[in-house]
């Protein structure tokens, strides 16, 4: 029996799980690290926590699952995407990485944008605007603000990829996370060496690029050592976290979209050919899967917005153990009607990303009267993070893109009433799968992949994913949502100005 590893390193832990050849899931582990925010907007992560994460996991997983070392063929990656790994030619890392919801790049994002000549040029050198989030920004945010770690800089990596580093030795990315660091030539897969010119970077600070699929090399002698495997273990290329995260919800042919809800919320639809968003409302990514792509919103603080609400505000919850908080909190929503009585939360904690792009937008509840509860405050944070992310599906069906079928993953599908909420608001039967462990399940996938077992990653994906559950749409809901999501649109535009304002008066 051959088994298959999948470490995904999430922005709030790390999670490890082990698959078969049959793809059964025979163990996982979870580890759980910080997130620092040294200023309002700034978010980082010490990479040496996902490497303590993926040895405790993995350590894990073997243990508890009493597999030989010598049985596991091979392991795949996925992690957090967009962040920045900063490492010296001794590969030392030279400060904390910055992460995907750090904004504190709005003027390299001007910079590349005016490098490339205009936000149409550089849309059709990547594929993508310059957000803040995207790790090409942070590379000249180094240059400008930290001359002396920016001239110690030797390669600039991955979360995941510093992750396959310390396994194999190697300096490898894949198609579907480099598409996020801006610099990736997305329609023809490889890196984009006109606009790496344009600003002034050396190419060799990036590491070489191939197929999700592919090996990159097996574990070296201390890695094998340090994690309990043998040197023969193969590390494929893996996948950014959205793109492993669909396809562990088999999200690998047109037609079918998932929407998760975790720290952020992502809206992911399956393309055959590159398509994009003029505007550059949209992500255009390569998918995981060989010559394919794939069309992604991305709302910053999906269930971020509700982990604030429940757990800084609503913390104070009289008797209720903080484990059962977040039922208490959403038993309360399920008493309020479908629309919160008019009651809107705007669940732009962190800035946000599809399809305003705009680091300085801000959270507000807005409507607000006397008959409302904080049953319906905590409704109405749910409901706002649902119409964010039918704002990107409103985005992708005018694109003439299919959606057939809405596959729920993350927090927001295991919750009955978030489940019946999102069918609702998007107008569409949402499914749920028999067994759902996201981006690592996928990656894992693709390590069975590239070692065999499997032909393609839809073969795989055929294999061993099946649907479970779905959720019809309930009209009279449905109807109050169409009323209020014009009414939900509006309110970024009437309050932008404002909420600019207020950013920077946060900020001085």
């Amino acid at each position: 029996m051959s088994y298959y590893l999948g470490i995904d390193i999430g922005t709030s832990g790390t999670k490890t799980l082990l698959i078969d050849q049959a793809g059964k899931v025979i163990a996982e582990a979870n580890a759980e690290y910080p997130m620092h925010q040294p200023k309002p907007g700034w978010t980082e992560q010490d990479p040496e926590d996902w490497w303590n994460g993926t040895v405790k996991t993995v350590r894990a997983v073997m243990k508890s699952s009493k597999v030989k070392p010598a049985d596991v063929k091979a392991i795949g990656l996925s992690g957090q995407m967009h962040g920045s790994v900063f490492l010296d030619k001794n590969d030392k890392v030279i400060r904390n990485a910055l992460l995907w919801n750090d904004q504190r790049t709005a003027a390299e994002c001007d910079e590349i944008t005016t490098a490339a000549g205009g936000r149409k040029s550089l849309v059709k050198m990547v594929a993508n605007p310059a957000l803040t989030g995207f790790q090409a920004p942070k590379i000249l945010w180094l240059r400008n603000n930290e001359k002396r770690n920016f001239d110690k800089l030797a390669k600039v990596l991955l979360p995941k990829d510093d992750i396959r580093r310390r396994l194999t030795g190697g300096y490898v990315t894949e198609v579907s996370d480099a598409s996020g660091t801006l610099l990736l030539d997305v329609v023809n897969r490889k890196w984009s060496t006109q606009l790496i010119s344009k600003l002034g970077l050396d190419a060799n600070l990036l590491p070489s690029v191939v197929e999700s699929h592919e090996v990159t090399g097996t574990l070296t002698a201390d890695a094998a050592k340090t994690l309990g495997l043998t040197t023969a273990c193969k590390v494929v290329g893996g996948a950014g976290d959205c793109a492993a995260g669909a396809v562990g919800n088999g999200v690998v042919k047109t037609g079918v979209l998932s929407t998760s809800i975790g720290t952020s919320g992502v809206m992911f639809v399956h393309s055959d050919q590159p398509q994009y968003d003029a505007d550059g409302r949209l992500h255009t990514f390569c998918h995981a899967v060989d010559g394919k792509w794939h069309m992604m919103g991305v709302n910053l603080t999906s269930g971020g917005s509700l982990q604030w609400w429940v757990d800084s505000v609503l913390q104070g919850l009289t008797g209720i153990p903080k484990s059962k908080r977040y039922d208490a909190a959403t038993d309360e929503a399920q008493s309020v009607a479908a629309g919160s009585d008019g009651l809107i939360f705007l669940p732009y904690l962190n800035g946000e990303r599809t399809p305003h792009g705009d680091p300085n937008a801000r959270g507000s509840f807005v409507g607000m009267n006397l008959t409302h509860t904080r049953g319906h405050m905590t409704r109405s944070v749910m409901e706002g993070i649902t119409f964010a992310l039918r704002d990107s599906l409103e985005i992708i069906t005018s694109m003439g893109v299919p959606v057939k079928q809405v596959r729920a993953s993350g927090g927001g599908s295991k919750n009955p009433m978030w489940r019946q909420m999102q069918s609702d608001v998007f107008g569409k039967k949402v499914t749920t799968l028999e067994v759902e462990q996201g981006p690592a399940f996928g990656v894992a996938l693709l390590a069975a992949v590239g070692d065999g077992t499997f032909k393609s990653i839809e073969q795989a994906c055929s294999a061993t994913i099946k649907v479970a559950d779905e959720t019809k749409v309930d009209r009279a809901a449905a109807k109050k949502y169409d009323q209020l999501f014009p009414i939900y649109r509006d309110l970024y535009g009437n309050l932008k100005e404002s909420m600019t304002k207020l950013a920077e008066y946060q900020s001085a």
